[in-house]
């Protein structure tokens, strides 16, 4: 933010770009299954008043991103002139029989339907009556507010002793004339710095795989995707699977790279096919963490060859620190903000969706977020799993992982289209078989 101007970044651009049109919303989403409340029964309408009281205590969540006049810039967020935090919050029931794969095909509904156009990019829904006396809730936010870091910082507000909401009132938009002021100051760094931004594009493109990259070899997990999407979760014990990764000088990361790919390769192999190594796609993130004034958007995409024939272990041995050095070479923004007119341009006019739908630059997508490591509160309700869902365009990728760490447990979601991966349990088994080998070398590390 410059001259009181809060711009969106050329990365929340980007996303907004690749929302546009598509058949799936560029849109994350976190399930929190809830516990028993302490003292016994639970108020679902208190559950909900205290969701939207908080999450409306989020001033990004009160603002919507708006184009300025010719010559002003980027367009700029600017607060909604009449807020209703209530309006995005309502309830939901859960499909029978009320399990975690229940939650998961009702959030995987949610997160892939369009956010309402006249309002700040959010919803949250309220799942009462879930078995145990337990209850859940489904928070959805568009990728142009936040990464996966973003999203932990909402997570953060939502629960019992985060920070105080802010209730700042509405603020009109600056005058045109300050606008303009603050788009040529952008402007004037940018001038000043293109020696670096040289360098940043060719460092982007680099770990992006290279202008002229190798091929992902050709296999049933590339081939056009649809609308419907299916998620089914794996869940591990984190420690000791950190504790494996470090033994073979990796890290949380790497282990769970290998065992995607491992098990990747074993679903290829149960049709009939054979991929070493599997082409993927990491989402690192660009900061550690972030606060709910400093959401948006700060990832770089990096390809990375990652083995999937052999021992978990070996296979873990010569994999650890390949993700380290790439990202050491690609320190910076991601291609798509550095060439961000060039960028939106292809998206608008379609070419972006068309290269998605025949890339052969990876066969997958996996991103992984470390959430709180202990056990939080919502309302008097103990937090007892956090689990990631998203949408977005897939192209040709037909099946995608997202991780994340909360209390103790990785949880790991695979995303995929069901009319290209019906087989999703073999792929969810082998996750869970890979994991497991590699942090009990006799099961086949």
């Amino acid at each position: 933010m410059t001259g009181g101007v809060l711009r969106a970044s050329a990365e929340d651009l980007g996303m907004q770009a690749l929302g546009r049109g598509g058949p799936s919303p560029m849109q994350l989403g976190a399930v929190l299954v809830l516990g028993p409340p302490a003292g016994g029964d639970g108020d679902g309408e208190e559950l909900t008043r205290v969701v939207a009281e908080r999450l409306g205590g989020v001033r990004r969540l009160r603002q919507r991103l708006v184009r300025v006049p010719p010559g002003a810039g980027r367009p700029v967020w600017a607060d909604d002139p009449h807020p209703d935090p209530p309006a995005h919050v309502g309830t939901a029931a859960c499909p029978h029989p009320g399990d975690t794969q229940s939650l998961l095909d009702l959030a995987t509904e949610l997160v892939a339907h369009p956010l309402p156009a006249d309002r700040p990019d959010w919803s949250a829904v309220v799942v009462p009556d879930l078995p145990g006396g337990r209850s859940a809730v489904v928070v959805v936010l568009s990728h142009v507010l936040a990464d996966g870091i973003g999203g932990l910082a909402l997570l953060a507000s939502l629960a019992d002793g985060g920070p105080p909401p802010d209730r700042t009132p509405p603020r009109p938009l600056p005058p045109y004339r300050s606008l303009v002021a603050d788009a040529w100051r952008s402007r004037v760094r940018s001038l000043a710095g293109w020696r670096s931004a040289a360098a940043l594009v060719r460092d982007a493109a680099r770990s992006a795989g290279g202008l002229r990259p190798p091929r992902a070899a050709p296999c049933s997990l590339l081939a056009p995707t649809g609308p419907r999407r299916r998620t089914a979760a794996v869940q591990v014990p984190l420690e000791p699977l950190r504790a494996a990764a470090h033994r073979a000088g990796g890290t949380m990361n790497d282990a769970l790279l290998v065992a995607v790919a491992g098990a990747l390769g074993a679903l290829l192999e149960s049709r009939g096919e054979s991929v070493d190594p599997v082409a993927v796609t990491v989402v690192v993130a660009g900061r550690r963490a972030a606060g709910v004034t400093e959401l948006g958007n700060a990832t770089t995409p990096l390809v990375v060859a990652v083995p999937a024939a052999g021992k978990p272990g070996e296979r873990l041995h010569r994999f650890a620190g390949t993700v380290r050095r790439a990202r050491d070479q690609a320190a910076g923004p991601p291609l798509t903000a550095l060439m961000g007119p060039v960028f939106r341009g292809l998206t608008a006019v379609g070419a972006y969706r068309w290269w998605l739908r025949h890339q052969r630059r990876f066969h997958t997508l996996v991103s992984n977020v470390r959430g709180p490591g202990t056990v939080l509160t919502l309302a008097g309700r103990p937090v007892e799993q956090v689990l990631p869902v998203a949408s977005g365009e897939a192209g040709n990728v037909t099946v995608s992982f997202d991780a994340l760490s909360y209390a103790g447990i990785l949880t790991v979601t695979a995303v995929a289209d069901p009319e290209r991966v019906p087989d999703l349990p073999v792929l969810t088994a082998a996750v869970r078989e890979q994991l497991a080998a590699l942090v009990t070398p006799a099961l086949g590390g």
